[in-house]
């Protein structure tokens, strides 16, 4: 299993909107690299759910239920979706300034790549995340 950050900006698409809707396609994504590594993702692999710009917080998790296939939203056959569910709301949403600020998480491909919308994480930085944000 792999493990992996997307962002979204809540006012587009919040972590409330897919708890809603239950799945949602995970399309948009318009950098070769975040396209990477959509195309890497397999279905059990588990998302940490990131509000950018308002909040800029870590709220949950998500579960890839469909592997990478052409994005619905573009003709542009180099850009690729995939499908996710909602899967855990964190108890303590885990901000990026408390991310930042500590010593275990400055490895992270969300601090050092700051701009990629979807980004892998490693196991221990998962867990790590996990126990910050009180969840399971």
């Amino acid at each position: 299993m792999n493990y992996w950050l997307i962002k979204s900006e809540p006012y587009k698409y919040s972590w409330d909107d897919l708890q809603k809707d239950g799945w949602t396609f995970w399309d948009g994504v318009k950098n070769y690299q975040a396209r990477n590594n959509l195309k890497a993702m397999k279905v059990g692999d588990k998302a940490l759910y990131y509000h950018s710009n308002e909040g800029k917080e870590i709220v949950g998790v998500a579960e890839i239920i469909k592997e990478h296939y052409q994005d619905p939203t573009t003709d542009d056959t180099r850009w690729v979706a995939v499908d996710v569910k909602p899967l855990e709301t964190l108890n303590k949403p885990v901000t990026l300034k408390e991310i930042k600020a500590d010593p275990n998480l400055t490895e992270m491909v969300l601090i050092k790549q700051m701009r990629l919308s979807v980004a892998p994480v490693e196991k221990k930085h998962y867990d790590y995340i996990l126990k910050m944000g009180e969840g399971k």
